[in-house]
Formats: C-alpha cells, structure tokens, sequence
C-alpha cells in the first residue's frame, strides 16, 4: 500500500544548499505545482551583496512584499489542482531581517510586516536542508550567478547558524533534516528514492536524513 503524500512541503536552507534543484525534481515526480522564491526579480539585491549596509532595508523589503504576494497563491489557489511545494517559509523573512537590519530599519520592517495580511497554510512537510558555509561557498561559486560571488563567507556563517537556531525550536510541522554536504539529488537516483520513500513515511516529529557520501 502506497504512503499518503504531504498536500504542502516546505524546502528550506541557506543559499547555495540546493533547496529549488530539489523542489523541482520532487515536483516532478509527485506533479506538485511549484512555488518559488524569485530572487532574480529583487533589483536591490546585486547592490546588498556588493553594499549590505546601504540596501539592505530595501532589499528585505522586497523580498517581505513579494513573498506575502506569493503565498496568496496558496491561500487562492483551487482544490482540484496539484498540491504544491514551495522553497521558503515566510518564517524565513523575519530571520532574513533580524540578521541584516539595524534597530530602526528593523522597527520599520516589522510595522510593516505586522500590516500585511500574510495568511499561509502551515505545511505538512518541513525539510531543512543544512550543510557546511565552506559547502556553500562552493556551490555558489560553481553556479555562476555574478551577483552572487560578491557573497560573504562572514555572511553566509551569520545565514548557516541563523538556520540551524530557528530549526532548533521549529515545531509546527513535521520536520526532516537532511545532512545536504555530500548528496547529489539530480545525479543519485538511488538516494533520490530513499529520500522519496522518506518523505511517504514522516507525518509526525523530527527525522534526519542521510543516505551516504555521494559527493556533488
């Protein structure tokens, strides 16, 4: 007998882990409808990575009015099509903003967040996708993004251990943790499948996940 699947899962990480890559292939094989964070429409964000402290209140800010856009897509969207998988929670924009901004952009933000009506299901699924900044570096190097390469490695050890303290107390969904250093999704097929078999099987509580050193 087959597992019921998750209606909503949720990927989320540091940037460079490979969240979307993976979103799209389980997507694929569930036929889930996709939701995805759109980074490349933020015009602020080139100019954060190169000058944090002068655009950094902008940036976040776009991120807050777009992703509060985003998920009403979920909130609207109709019965009889494809559940879907999404990669952020909008838990992310707060933790985004608690690390970039001062006091007062950061009073000004969460005015604003606090007017909003950001209504999202909580997911049924949570995968957290954790691997070291060295690994993150890496991959972020290796994908080719220009704006990206003026990131951070003191950054993305601020991004990396915001995660792992929000994911520490997360407990509104059921949680998967997977150990994201040394897997390869796209290439491994066989621990593509563990992994679906996985996700069939967790419905409750915290799980980790590591299907061996595949390296990327």
């Amino acid at each position: 007998m087959q597992r019921q699947l998750p209606s909503y899962i949720v990927v989320e990480g540091p940037i460079g882990v490979g969240k979307t890559t993976l979103v799209k292939r389980l997507a694929e094989v569930f036929n889930y409808d996709t939701l995805l964070e759109d980074a490349d429409k933020n015009p602020f964000l080139a100019d954060f990575y190169s000058n944090p402290n002068g655009s950094a209140l902008a940036t976040q800010l776009f991120f807050l009015l777009q992703r509060a856009q985003q998920t009403q897509a979920i909130r609207q969207s109709d019965i009889f099509k494809p559940v879907q998988i999404s990669d952020f929670l909008i838990e992310k924009d707060r933790l985004f903003a608690s690390l970039i901004l001062d006091e007062e952009e950061l009073n000004l933000y969460n005015q604003i967040y606090d007017h909003l009506t950001i209504e999202v299901p909580t997911p049924d699924l949570v995968i957290y996708l954790q691997a070291p900044t060295s690994v993150l570096s890496q991959r972020i190097q290796k994908r080719g993004i220009s704006y990206e390469r003026s990131v951070r490695k003191d950054y993305l050890d601020k991004i990396n251990e915001a995660y792992t303290r929000f994911f520490h107390y997360y407990d509104k969904s059921p949680l998967l943790i997977i150990n994201a250093a040394e897997v390869d999704f796209v290439n491994d097929d066989h621990g593509f499948q563990l992994l679906v078999e996985q996700i069939r099987s967790t419905h409750s509580g915290r799980h980790y996940f590591n299907p061996g050193p595949n390296l990327i």
